[in-house]
């Protein structure tokens, strides 16, 4: 693994591999970089593929005091790109990694990209009698302060019942059964630093870019679930109405990692779309 150092002293660390135009992906909240590491591997043989470890994500070790701000992702991001001089870039961003994507426009705006890729979210993530398109559709700041409190007492437990109780009943029927898919899940999810995750998330569900969406001059894919735990058609199609240029995918039999379930359909659909904004 290569990595910078931050403004802040944070270490960043990333993988790098292939020649070509340049592929950004950004993970999601508590995963890493090997999560994206089988589509980085399809797309290098014609682009330069960076896969990051966010900063409080990855297992790495980091200071006590260093922050796990979604400002900061954006600003590592920015860093990132100045430190390989990286132009037409196109980011990839699922879950988290998509409010990432949103934050570092807010900041940086759309010079240095291409394109940009949203798997599955949100621009904001709480919800209120004005705002319905956020997590499970119902998902307000008491049921988010809730949350905090129940990732602070116990963070693998709390993260799994939210992914449990929202709309995919395979997943709430598996937690119930405790499957071993589940288990297993636990069982790495008590091995996290949990503060700085739970720090994070206070950042992410604190943000709101529906003012982003509208920026955007760039072309997006944007692709999710049918079967999303966390967010239903409207959502997606929410997105879709608000930037310019989106392209919408719905996958079938899917949920919050539609890309995991149709790995071979994602890597077509975003060979396809990189190939398009290249031209």
């Amino acid at each position: 693994m290569e990595q910078i150092t931050a403004y802040d002293g944070a270490k960043i660390h990333y993988l790098r591999l292939g020649k070509g135009s340049p592929v950004i992906f950004l993970h999601g909240w508590s995963a890493s970089a090997k999560d994206w590491l089988p589509f980085a591997s399809a797309l290098a043989d014609h682009h330069e593929v960076i896969c990051w470890d966010a900063r409080g994500h990855g297992g790495h070790q980091q200071r006590p005091d260093t922050s796990t701000h979604i400002r900061d992702m954006a600003n590592d991001l920015q860093q990132l790109i100045e430190h390989h001089q990286l132009e037409n870039i196109l980011l990839v961003g699922h879950s988290m990694g998509a409010l990432t994507l949103w934050q570092y426009i807010r900041d940086f705006g759309c010079d240095k990209l291409s394109g940009a890729c949203i798997v599955d979210q949100s621009p904001r993530l709480v919800t209120d009698e004005q705002w319905h398109y956020g997590i499970y559709g119902n998902f307000d700041k008491t049921a988010n302060a809730q949350l905090i409190s129940k990732l602070r007492d116990d963070f693998a437990e709390g993260l799994l019942q939210l992914v449990a109780n929202g709309y995919n009943r395979k997943s709430y029927e598996n937690y119930s059964r405790n499957s071993r898919g589940f288990q297993q899940m636990r069982e790495h999810l008590q091995t996290l630093d949990s503060e700085p995750l739970v720090q994070c998330w206070e950042s992410l569900s604190a943000a709101d870019f529906t003012d982003v969406l509208p920026s955007m001059d760039i072309p997006a894919l944007l692709i999710y679930g049918d079967e999303s735990q966390f967010y239903a058609q409207p959502v997606a199609e929410y997105v879709r109405d608000n930037i310019a240029d989106a392209e919408l995918h719905i996958y079938e039999n899917s949920d919050h990692s539609p890309q995991l379930f149709h790995r071979e359909r994602f890597i077509w659909d975003l060979q396809k779309f990189a190939l398009r904004i290249s031209q």
